[in-house]
């Protein structure tokens, strides 16, 4: 199966199974396509479908290539417009002439929508689709109308430390920009190049700025000092509040990197400066996926957190062994798995619906192949011969996070119980590190299944109990914490501690209302499409009171630093001459 198969393929199980165009891709290691090239042509295919789906349509090409199937035909006329190669196929191949031999009709087309939609051209329908410009008054430019949920969003920037600081960034790369206070005037303003910024109340060192300006072909971008990151997708380190000294930190579940160089900014002495190693926390990323863990190190690298940051290629985090000495001075864990992603904006099938052409639409004024005279030989896509190794489709691969649409009915039911299975044995693994005395468990779903439910679950587990972990209270939160303003649910608290009491051979103490109130004010809640310009997102902490056991494990390190100390102080080097 070459390119457009596949990619066809992918943009048929989105409509189909309700799932993530990257889940997919990435989710399966038998595609011939490359990954990335893949991945990025199904994404530009999608974003693009309803304008060229139109153009399909009205061309009518569909009733006359009867191979053409109606996603196929969308990707091939994606690449023979859109990329800078055009159709990766030799031009004899059947699938090539299926759609070149109609160019000249379906570019009518496509310059006919373009000009219904206001753009004087195709580059300038291109910005908008790629949501760094809105269409002309009352246009539809085909993904992001001025009144749809992505338009109301901005575009989270966080300042990479490690790198900059807030300071430089306002003076150089934002210069120009208008500095408003409220988040709404932001929310408000026309996307269209609104050159003004927020500078976020509750994370340090966030901003916002309108959702229409594409900085990722800016000098600062480029260097790695300006990171897109949701500001939920900020929380998760930002409430695991790693000080530098205060120990090693794990991120579990790493790539593509976004929260582990946010932990290695926040563990740092002197952001945006040359750190001592001996006064900097070490993050321990993990990532078991070979791909993702190459795309990890390259993020860190453009970050300047690869000498903060220690990674753990092919690393299954399920697999480590709490106690070996190497994870003696781990005191923080980040846990951040996969999910149901149901509360992601604008990639999983809400922002950018996929649309396909109706075969039986009516043609434009002109008829198509009406006088097509003999069949002929048509060659196979899936010829390896066929497929280029590498190919410049001319698209920027996001590698934000991104994951599978609400799903319904017992489907859904089904697959959120498996993943709150995984997701309650990967906290209670990380709960089992000895020396560990903060975790934070995050998913960016909407789902009390995967949030307030694990959260009791871990609580009342064995090794919660044994080990005495117990939920972050809001009070202890880090301050832009404390001060956000949703939290969990109490309804969601109260009948996940209901149905743990109910099964049989647990030893649950009954929840008190209070109870219940002061665990649903721990959890963090960000609403999906809400007026804070976030996406739903849950976060929890856990904290370990220091007793017995916990005081024993760090007397017997200590004692073990001093000794290596000692050893060091002892040895005078070797003679010199």
């Amino acid at each position: 199966m070459s390119l457009y198969h596949e990619a066809a393929k992918i943009l048929d199980d989105v409509r189909g199974e309700r799932v993530s165009i990257k889940s997919l891709v990435y989710g399966r290691k038998d595609w011939k396509t490359d990954s990335k090239t893949l991945f990025a042509l199904a994404t530009e295919a999608a974003k693009w479908s309803k304008v060229l789906s139109e153009v399909l349509e009205r061309s009518g090409v569909l009733k006359v290539e009867k191979q053409l199937k109606p996603t196929l035909a969308v990707v091939l006329v994606h690449d023979l417009f859109l990329s800078k190669r055009g159709i990766a196929l030799p031009a004899s191949h059947g699938l090539n002439l299926a759609v070149s031999k109609h160019k000249v009709r379906l570019s009518a087309e496509l310059t006919k929508a373009r000009l219904r939609r206001g753009f004087a051209t195709l580059d300038a329908l291109r910005a908008s689709i790629n949501g760094r410009t809105s269409g002309p008054s009352g246009s539809d430019s085909g993904l992001i109308p001025e009144n749809s949920v992505l338009a109301k969003r901005p575009r989270w920037i966080r300042i990479n430390t490690l790198k900059t600081t807030l300071a430089q960034a306002l003076a150089s790369t934002f210069a120009e920009y208008e500095q408003v206070s409220r988040l709404s005037d932001v929310l408000e303003a026309p996307p269209r190049d609104a050159k003004i910024l927020h500078i976020d109340e509750h994370i340090p060192d966030l901003i916002a700025i309108s959702v229409g300006i594409d900085l990722t072909t800016s000098k600062a971008y480029r260097a790695g000092e300006l990171i897109l990151q949701d500001k939920a997708s900020c929380f998760p380190a930002y409430l695991l509040d790693p000080q530098p000294g205060d120990g090693d930190v794990i991120d579990a579940c790493a790539a593509p990197g976004n929260k582990t160089t946010h932990l290695a900014a926040l563990s740092t002495t002197l952001p945006g400066e040359t750190c001592n190693r001996g006064s900097e926390n070490r993050v321990i990323a993990c990532e078991k996926d070979a791909t993702r863990s190459e795309t990890l190190r390259k993020m860190l690298l453009l970050a300047g957190a690869d000498r903060v940051v220690s990674v753990k290629a092919r690393q299954d985090f399920m697999k480590m062994d709490p106690t070996t000495p190497e994870f003696a001075n781990v005191k923080a864990l980040l846990l951040d798995p996969s999910c149901s992603g149901s509360g992601i904006v604008g990639r999983d099938g809400v922002g950018i619906p996929i649309h396909l052409p109706n075969v039986d639409a009516e043609e434009g004024d002109t008829n198509v192949g009406r006088k097509r005279s003999k069949k002929r030989k048509r060659g196979r896509d899936d010829d390896p011969k066929t497929i280029p190794s590498e190919e410049d489709t001319a698209h920027t691969v996001d590698m934000s996070e991104e994951q599978p649409n609400i799903e319904e009915g017992e489907k859904l039911k089904s697959r959120l119980a498996n993943l709150s299975a995984f997701q309650l044995r990967l906290l209670e693994h990380a709960m089992s590190f000895p020396t560990a005395q903060r975790i934070t468990y995050s998913t960016c779903s909407i789902h009390a299944e995967e949030n307030e439910h694990v959260v009791i679950r871990a609580l009342y587990s064995a090794v919660a109990r044994k080990c005495g972990w117990r939920i972050m209270k809001r009070h202890e939160q880090v301050e832009g914490m404390q001060r956000w303003h949703l939290r969990g649910h109490q309804n969601a608290v109260g009948v996940a501690f209901t149905a743990l009491a109910n099964e049989p051979g647990i030893d649950a103490e009954p929840l008190r209302p209070s109870d219940v109130a002061e665990v649903a004010e721990a959890c963090i809640r960000c609403d999906k499409n809400g007026k804070d310009g976030t996406m739903g997102f849950f976060v929890a902490g856990f904290v370990r009171d220091v007793g017995p056991h916990l005081a024993r494990l760090d007397a017997v390190h200590e004692t073990a630093a001093q000794s290596a100390e000692a050893d060091v102080d002892d040895w005078s080097g070797f003679d010199g001459d």
